[in-house]
């Protein structure tokens, strides 16, 4: 089952004041929304607010959304979180923007096999980018850190190693019963999440990347991780690189976090990594994530970090911060860099102004803090 739901194209708000621009020539992009559980209902809902507010002021595009009802409530309804046709449903979006998956009453490894994972490693969305920084009006949790003190990228490789899915289980509830996890690492995997990374922290002011491993006690994926890097740092001469075991990376993260820039890591490592990060700039709840497939053969997916967050959910208090900047995300992915940024600043703007959630501090309401992100692009005369 979807819900379709397309911006207005039409030039007109409904808002007194509001600046509007001619949308007759306007690019239309086609968006998969699937809020699935917990808060992503909520916060997926303020995304597409803020997404048609920009469309409206902008005027150079417009968007088109179907909504999925795919989620756990589905499968405990049918047996499936989503269909089996459910990546060929999706291939012809442009994008995908997605909520959050998990429910305290399904296993949580049946709704992240059931539904993301099948999404991200069957369009071979290989780079999960996850920006971090602090925002103004937003405090760290590390004495005298704030704003410009701590500004990442932790590009998290998204596709093999320890989530590769590689294993199994026997004898179960014998003695002997045996599990079995294995990590994969490829060459063709580790070179291309390498060069990303690299042609990434190339593209940033400080030219400078943190590769993080674990080869002093892995010793055949983590060594060949360390010598593909190596091999690839060849090919960016401009780009200074150091390394990292990724214990001592979480000590580095909390006591020197101007010494970092872009950081690259295996799905795991970076999958913890991010949410200390996130914890770091103040909350999840501002924390976004870009599911890349860098070669545009299929719609990446965007979500944020934060998860289902079934304690707040239905109290209207989800932080929708970390949904606006990774719709952000989706936008400069899109070529609406402009429309990006113009989110960004709003999203900077709304913060420094004390509107905030709870989870940061503040009594705002999620529609609140929706509200004045909408009325910071409206009333932006850039």
């Amino acid at each position: 089952m979807s819900k379709v739901y397309r911006a207005p194209a039409d030039g007109t708000s409904g808002q007194a004041g509001e600046a509007t621009r001619d949308t007759s020539a306007s690019k239309t992009y086609k968006i998969a929304a699937i809020p699935a559980d917990g808060i992503g209902p909520e916060v997926i809902a303020a995304g597409l607010q803020a997404l048609e507010a920009l469309a409206r002021r902008d005027g150079g595009f417009t968007i088109d959304v179907t909504e999925f009802d795919w989620s756990s409530e589905r499968y405990k309804k049918l047996g499936a979180l989503m269909p089996e046709d459910g990546r060929d449903q999706l291939k012809n979006f442009d994008a995908i923007f997605f909520g959050a998956v998990g429910a305290p009453d399904v296993p949580d490894h049946v709704t992240l096999w059931g539904l993301r994972l099948p999404i991200c490693q069957g369009f071979d969305q290989y780079a999960n980018v996850r920006p971090t920084k602090i925002l103004p009006g937003i405090s760290s949790p590390l004495a005298g850190v704030g704003p410009g003190d701590l500004d990442w990228v932790i590009v998290r490789e998204n596709s093999e190693g320890e989530y590769s899915g590689v294993g199994g289980r026997a004898h179960r509830g014998m003695p002997e019963e045996v599990a079995t996890e294995v990590s994969i690492f490829t060459r063709t995997g580790v070179e291309r999440i390498m060069r990303y990374a690299f042609a990434l922290a190339q593209s940033r002011p400080r030219k400078f990347l943190t590769v993080v491993t674990k080869s002093n006690a892995q010793r055949h994926g983590m060594v060949m991780w360390d010598e593909i890097a190596a091999e690839v740092s060849q090919d960016f001469p401009d780009v200074t690189w150091d390394k990292m075991l990724v214990d001592a990376m979480t000590v580095r993260m909390v006591k020197d976090p101007k010494s970092l820039d872009t950081i690259v890591a295996t799905n795991l490592h970076a999958d913890i990594l991010s949410d200390l990060a996130g914890a770091l700039a103040g909350s999840l709840g501002v924390a976004p994530t870009g599911n890349i497939d860098p070669e545009r053969r299929f719609p990446s997916m965007f979500e944020p970090i934060h998860g289902s967050a079934f304690d707040i959910t239905g109290k209207g208090i989800a932080n929708p911060v970390a949904t606006f900047w990774t719709a952000s995300q989706m936008l400069d992915h899109l070529g609406e860099a402009d429309a990006a940024t113009r989110l960004m600043r709003a999203v900077e703007k709304v913060c420094a102004d004390g509107v905030l959630t709870p989870d940061v501090g503040g009594t705002a309401t999620t529609q609140q803090v929706t509200d004045a992100v909408c009325e910071a692009i409206r009333g932006e005369n850039i």
